[in-house]
């Protein structure tokens, strides 16, 4: 097993969101409640695949870039840090790799011991440590970010996500790999059982036979997985790098600020370096002549046309309902962009507005 790998494209692009998001995350979680003065007691972030630390060509691996913006956040005069207050988990079950990662640590950033933060680079594997390393630094009960980035296969039990579901203000981050969709065969059926929840919840999936399907299928049971592990709200989406293959993403949240967060966070750095992101629902059927506003701007726009379309396939909505739905059931669209869309297929006549006269956030939209 190779100590250090180089990275790949779609790594970089995932990080790139990752830190966005974390830079938002953040002060949502550590500075007081505006107006009420209030301080979270406790926030731990887990990072359960945590690797060696940098890659192949000096690049920072997650723990690093995730403990060094938040040492240098811009408002990190305003979050009360302290070791009793943050913690920082890090898991890595490979014994070479996490040693690596210990010398990282402490040869970008000091003595751990001495940092206004608690960091706990710990040898153990994510599905059976992860658990009891929350439990012994007494984080349930407040807030968690776990990220499950194992690149390869998808390898936490459900009962873990379940557990970070039913606790308060904790959100997930779970990978699927470039490969994992080929490679799945090689996993024995206790495996996916405990991944899944069970064998009767995976197993339409594996008898998917449209070989265009299979990925989309096999992401979908996975967020209906964290839906029944108790995650509110779940989004699953695609990231597309500029060169190399894609990789994907599901998040599990409670809390509709947090969709806007990670929405946001999607928002800055798509398209850059040539970075997408796409709907895993969404299959270029835009019928024919319905981009006469967007043609000329990209494939994103196709993509909301799409989804609309598919929302209103299911029946009549009102803008707000749109924008509600667009937020909480699409990887990447937000309340605001229900309007651009109803506009343009009202336009192109694809829809009607039930009510004629200006269009308002209780205007109902039909498909024609």
């Amino acid at each position: 097993m190779d100590l250090l790998w180089s990275l790949e494209p779609a790594t970089a692009a995932k990080h790139r969101l990752y830190k966005r998001y974390l830079d938002a995350w953040w002060p949502i979680l550590l500075q007081p409640t505006p107006g009420k003065g209030y301080l979270r007691p406790r926030v731990t972030y887990v990072d359960a695949f945590a690797g060696p630390g940098i890659y192949e060509a000096g690049e920072e691996g997650s723990p690093v870039f995730a403990l060094d913006r938040l040492l240098k956040h811009q408002l990190v005069k305003r979050m009360n840090l302290s070791r009793d207050r943050v913690h920082l988990i890090f898991l890595e079950k490979d014994r070479r790799r996490h040693e690596h990662l210990c010398k990282v640590l402490e040869d970008r950033f000091g003595e751990l011991s001495c940092l206004p933060v608690s960091v706990h680079p710990l040898h153990g594997e994510a599905g059976s440590a992860t658990l009891p390393a929350l439990t012994d630094l007494s984080a349930w009960g407040h807030p968690i970010l776990g990220v499950f980035d194992s690149w390869g296969s998808v390898k936490v039990p459900l009962n873990v996500i379940q557990r970070i579901a039913h606790n308060r203000s904790s959100e997930v981050l779970v990978t699927f790999g470039p490969n994992w969709f080929s490679r799945r065969e090689a996993l024995n059926e206790e495996h996916f059982d405990a991944v899944f929840g069970g064998r009767e919840f995976w197993s339409p999936a594996e008898r998917e036979v449209r070989p265009d399907e299979k990925w989309r299928v096999w992401l979908n049971t996975y967020r209906d997985a964290l839906r029944r592990a108790g995650f509110k709200y779940q989004l699953q989406f695609k990231v597309v790098p500029r060169t190399g293959l894609p990789l994907y993403l599901v998040y599990g949240t409670n809390h509709e600020k947090g969709v806007e967060v990670m929405k946001e966070a999607m928002w800055s750095v798509d398209g850059e370096g040539g970075l997408g992101f796409e709907d895993p629902r969404t299959r270029g059927a835009v019928p024919e002549g319905q981009l006469t506003l967007w043609s000329g701007i990209g494939m994103a726009e196709p993509e909301l046309i799409e989804l609309v379309l598919q929302r209103l396939d299911d029946g009549p909505v009102t803008l707000e309902g749109l924008g509600e739905w667009l937020l909480l059931e699409t990887a990447r669209w937000r309340r605001q962009d229900a309007r651009r869309a109803v506009t343009e297929l009202l336009k192109t006549g694809s829809a009607t507005q039930e009510s004629p006269g200006r269009l308002q956030r209780t205007s109902v939209i039909r498909r024609r």
